[in-house]
C-alpha cells in the first residue's frame, strides 16, 4: 500500500514518543510505502485533494533496557512532489491540535478525497464534529457532572455546589489551561474572566474527581475496540497527569467499567468515521475523547510488550482488502 501521513514538521517529532512515527514505522516494516506532508501543504486542484508529498524512510527505534532509543538521523526524505491524495490507499490526519482555522481548512480540503478510492483516518467531518472535550458529553452515563458555559454566574453556582472543580478550555491540548477551581477561591473572577475571554468563549467545568490522584488512564480504541491502555500520573508538583506537563506513565489494565464505557462509544465512533481514538478515563468516568492525534502507543508498547501500531496498519490492510476500496498490494 501507499500511505500518506499529515503530520507536524517531522524534525520536531520525537521518534521515541510520537505515535505518528510508530504508525509510520509499522507501515514500513509491513512492506508499505510511507509518505508525509503537512496541513499547510494541502491543496484542491480541479476538485480533488492534492498535497506536496515526500517519501520517508525510517530507522525504527529499538527497545534497550526498557527505553526506546533512536538512531541519528532516524529518517531520510525524498524530493517533494505535488501529488493527488487519491493515489494513496490511506491518508492519516495526524496534525496536533489546537483545532484552529488552519486545522479546520485542512479538513475541508480532505473532504475532496473520494473515500471510494482512499481511506481517510480519521474522517475529516468526524474530526470537525468531535471537539475533544464536548464530544464526551453525549455519553451521559459515562461522564462526571459537567457544565459548559461562558456565564460567570452559571459557573459560580456550579463551583459553589460541587466545592471542588476542574476548569478546562475547550480548544487546548496536553493539559494547557486546565485549572483547579474551588468554591470561595479569591481568584474566581479573574480565573473565569481570563478563561472565557471576558465571557465570550465557553469553558468546561467538571466536578473534581479525587481518583485523579491515582492517575488518568489513556485507552486506545481502534474502530471502537480497546486495544491498549496506560496510566498517567502527575509529577507531584502539578495536579494534571498529562505527559506534556511532566507526568509519568505506568502499566495498567482496562477494568470492566472502562470496557463498558468503550462499548457505549463504539457505534457512535464508527458512525462518525473516528477509527483511531484515545479516550481519557478517571475513576471510572470518561473525561475526554481524543480524535485529532491521540498518542500513547510508544508507552503502551514499552510497558506491555505489544505492537499496537502494527495492529492499526493490519486493520487498514484488512479493511481495504475486504471493502470497495482499491488496493495495490
Amino acid at each position: 500500500m501507499k500511505l500518506a501521513f499529515i503530520i507536524d514538521p517531522i524534525h520536531l517529532l520525537d521518534p521515541c514518543h510520537d505515535t505518528s512515527v510508530a504508525l509510520m514505522e509499522a507501515a514500513q516494516i509491513l512492506g508499505h510505502e510511507v509518505w508525509i506532508t503537512q496541513a499547510n501543504l494541502l491543496s484542491v486542484v480541479e476538485g480533488k485533494a492534492w498535497a506536496v508529498l515526500q517519501r520517508v524512510e525510517l530507522v525504527p527505534v529499538q527497545l534497550v533496557e526498557g527505553r526506546w532509543l533512536a538512531a541519528n538521523p532516524w529518517y531520510k526524505l525524498s524530493a517533494r512532489a505535488l501529488t493527488s491524495l487519491e493515489t494513496m490507499d490511506a491518508v492519516f490526519m495526524r496534525t496536533d491540535p489546537p483545532v484552529n482555522d488552519s486545522y479546520l481548512y485542512a479538513t475541508y480540503i480532505l473532504d475532496y478525497i473520494d473515500q471510494k478510492n482512499t481511506l481517510v483516518i480519521n474522517s475529516p467531518s468526524g474530526i470537525r464534529g468531535a471537539n475533544e472535550k464536548m464530544y464526551a458529553l453525549q455519553f451521559t452515563n459515562a461522564v462526571p457532572e459537567t457544565i459548559v458555559s461562558a456565564d460567570k454566574q452559571v459557573i459560580r453556582e456550579f463551583v459553589e455546589a460541587k466545592r471542588a472543580t476542574v476548569l478546562k478550555p475547550l480548544g487546548n491540548k496536553a493539559g494547557e489551561g486546565i485549572l483547579f477551581l474551588q468554591s470561595g477561591d479569591r481568584n474566581f473572577n479573574s480565573i473565569v474572566e481570563l478563561s472565557t475571554l471576558q465571557g465570550k468563549v465557553p469553558v468546561m467545568v467538571q466536578t473534581y474527581l479525587p481518583e485523579a490522584k491515582a492517575g488518568d488512564k489513556r485507552i486506545i480504541l481502534l474502530n471502537g475496540e480497546p486495544i491498549g491502555a496506560l496510566n498517567r500520573l502527575s509529577s507531584g508538583t502539578d495536579f494534571r497527569n498529562n505527559m506534556a506537563t511532566g507526568g509519568t506513565v505506568a502499566q495498567t489494565e482496562i477494568t470492566p467499567r472502562e470496557y463498558e464505557i468503550c462499548t457505549q462509544l463504539a457505534e457512535r465512533l464508527r458512525q462518525d468515521g473516528l477509527i483511531f481514538v484515545g479516550i481519557d478515563v478517571i475513576g471510572g468516568y470518561l473525561t475526554e475523547v481524543n480524535v485529532t492525534s491521540p498518542t500513547g502507543i510508544r508507552e503502551i508498547d514499552r510497558l506491555d510488550g505489544t505492537r499496537l501500531a502494527h495492529q492499526v496498519i493490519q486493520w487498514v490492510e484488512q479493511t481495504l482488502s475486504n471493502s470497495k476500496f482499491k488496493v495495490r498490494f
